[in-house]
């Protein structure tokens, strides 16, 4: 499961970055206070991290094929059968001919006692157990890049999140102004109009702008509840747990990005979702060849060392010592070793699509994430301008509105155009450092 941004944090998103103060009394994490939380506390990475885990013990399952297997066991065993019952009182050394024959055709039930301990280890398995062992390698690298592409994906999401949030307040700040002075104006425009002195429309103008400074006031809000809930996700705090953020520092613009061909050479060597893929490539091919040995013959070679007796009474006069090696292969098996290399084979075909699918996905996000610097980076040169422009404007509007040349639905028409300037050279400011995040995020960069 990857960690994605929730789509309703889009509009916060496409918000300012504007510095603002934490609540007092509270502990305010800053961005990289914030970072570090969550990449010890999120759930996901305690769930990968598990994951290396096991993919280490399964390398120790693995690598004991390499040693002898040693085991103690203890039988009894009681019968009257005298094919059984010789041959356990000859295996405790205690056969006597002076009897006669009714004693070789009659001797009772006997009783026999066997501690043992025996040894077999593995000489030949036609390749299986060092197969096993590569692909148990190659799952520990693969579960350690499948944690470092999540922990990639965290920091990326953290980052918009902690920045979301401060784009949120700046925007919540800036319709409380706006109401503000809305309604300032409008409960001096109803005077005049009921002085008649002032054109209706010019109320309803102010009632319709006020009415847009609520409605901006009251998404503005809900942008934050949405970007601290999320926040709390991703650093692994429980939904009653509040927590207050420190006043981010401002950031200077990233600088021009280097051509797309550098930056896809650069995320094909080092994206760990990539690697990761053609990680379970290997171990799909290394299992393959595991099901292929089922068809090789096998080799074992064994030892057993125990004593028999009647009562548990150890003797070495009774021990006895065994050894040997089997060879054994599959004649038929009912075609499973076949169907064990027909599954290995759609598994390595599977493996290898995967692992396609993902350099494209990569490819696509190196040239996706370029392209929305590059593009954040001239809009916010456009937007720059257009500040300068509209608040000189406003400034010049205002002193006209002083002289009373102009009328007040003019005043609110450029406050609007010097509000939505800023707007959009904000929110080309936070592209950029978003695209660069990506840019990031889909180079592998971070480490």
């Amino acid at each position: 499961m990857r960690l994605r941004v929730f789509w309703l944090m889009a509009p916060v998103l496409m918000l300012a970055v504007n510095p603002a103060r934490a609540d007092s009394g509270q502990p305010a994490y800053t961005l990289q206070q914030t970072l570090d939380y969550a990449l010890e506390n999120n759930p996901e990475l305690g769930v990968l991290q598990a994951r290396i885990e096991q993919a280490d013990a399964q390398l120790g399952e693995a690598l004991a094929a390499f040693y002898p297997q040693i085991k103690a066991s203890l039988s009894y065993l009681h019968s009257d059968n005298p094919s059984q019952a010789f041959a356990m009182i000859i295996a405790q050394r205690r056969l006597d001919f002076a009897k006669g024959d009714g004693y070789f055709n009659h001797p009772g039930g006997v009783d026999n006692y066997r501690p043992e301990v025996s040894a077999s280890y593995a000489l030949f398995r036609g390749g299986q157990d060092y197969y096993r062992k590569q692909a148990a390698e190659w799952g520990i690298e693969t579960a350690e890049l499948e944690k470092t592409a999540t922990r990639h994906q965290l920091i990326d999401n953290v980052t918009a999140t902690y920045y979301g949030y401060w784009a949120a307040q700046d925007a919540h700040a800036v319709s409380q102004r706006s109401i503000e002075a809305v309604q300032a104006q409008l409960g001096q425009s109803r005077t005049r109009f009921e002085a008649g002195t002032l054109l209706k429309s010019d109320v309803l103008s102010l009632e319709v702008q006020l009415a847009e400074a609520q409605d901006a006031e009251i998404q503005a809000t809900h942008a934050i509840d949405m970007a601290k809930a999320m926040l709390k996700t991703l650093m692994g705090l429980p939904a009653a747990q509040d927590f207050a953020l420190a006043t981010p520092l401002e950031q200077n613009l990233p600088e021009t990005p280097a051509g797309f061909e550098v930056l896809l050479d650069q995320a094909l060597r080092q994206h760990p979702g990539l690697q990761a893929a053609q990680k379970r490539v290997a171990i799909a091919e290394k299992q393959l060849d595991m099901a292929e040995a089922g068809h090789l013959p096998r080799a074992d070679a064994f030892v057993s060392y125990g004593s028999d007796s009647q009562d548990l009474a150890y003797s070495t006069r009774r021990d006895n010592v065994t050894a040997g090696v089997t060879l054994e292969v599959d004649v038929f098996s009912g075609f499973a070793t076949q169907e064990k290399i027909k599954h290995a084979e759609h598994a390595v075909t599977a493996a290898r699509e995967a692992a396609r699918q993902m350099r494209l996905q990569v490819e696509n996000q190196v040239k996706t994430a370029h392209l929305k610097l590059l593009e954040a980076l001239s809009r916010e040169r456009v937007t720059a301008v257009a500040v300068r422009a509209a608040e000189e404007a406003l400034r010049l509007v205002n002193e006209q509105r002083n002289a009373g040349v102009v009328t007040v639905t003019r005043y609110i028409e450029a406050e609007v155009a010097r509000d939505k300037a800023r707007t959009r050279d904000i929110a080309a400011r936070y592209d950029a450092l978003r695209a660069d995040a990506a840019l990031k995020l889909a180079t592998g960069f971070w480490n």
